[in-house]
């Protein structure tokens, strides 16, 4: 991403953008068993964020959709392999002005992945208090640095405590 961090308003067309880029990829596959969902800080209503959508793919066999990934490639996106982090696909697109707009994680369906990025979605969006606290982070984080490793390091702990109470809270809800 040129440019450094930038952080943006909430913009309730985030959504219907995801909900578009969803429909593009569940095509793009047609075939593989896939579900997609809207994630990351733009999904969270009232959020500042980067305006950078994040999507989490679900699909039924990681293998499969390896053997599709120029399906993805098409829609625009470069596929990164797991991009260190185990189980999971990364794919990213950029816009023709070489700015990042989507970020496609792919995982296994019902993997820890993928629980984890929708439990931390939904504790945010069910906390909006919480919520307020993450993006007055990214704030103070953006306005000491625009280097994204600062800004990733700098948001670490926190995203992991939140995350830990947000697999808490879901694995009450479940029950």
């Amino acid at each position: 991403m040129t440019g450094g961090i930038q952080l943006a308003p909430h913009d309730p067309d985030w959504a219907r953008a995801a909900a578009a880029e969803g429909a593009a990829i569940t095509g793009a596959l047609q075939g593989l068993a896939v579900t997609v969902h809207h994630i990351g800080s733009t999904s969270v209503p009232g959020l500042i964020a980067k305006p950078i959508l994040d999507i989490l793919l679900e699909v039924g066999d990681l293998a499969a959709l390896d053997a599709r990934d120029g399906d993805l490639i098409a829609l625009g996106y470069e596929a990164m392999g797991a991009f260190g982090i185990p189980g999971r696909r990364y794919f990213r697109k950029d816009s023709a002005a070489g700015r990042r707009t989507h970020q496609l994680h792919a995982f296994a369906a019902g993997s820890e992945g993928a629980r984890r990025h929708l439990a931390f979605r939904d504790y945010l969006r069910a906390h909006p208090e919480i919520a307020g606290e993450y993006g007055k982070l990214k704030q103070r984080l953006v306005a000491r640095t625009r280097d994204a490793e600062h800004y990733m390091d700098g948001k670490e702990g926190w995203v992991q405590a939140t995350e830990a109470a947000s697999l808490r809270w879901t694995a009450a809800r479940l029950g």
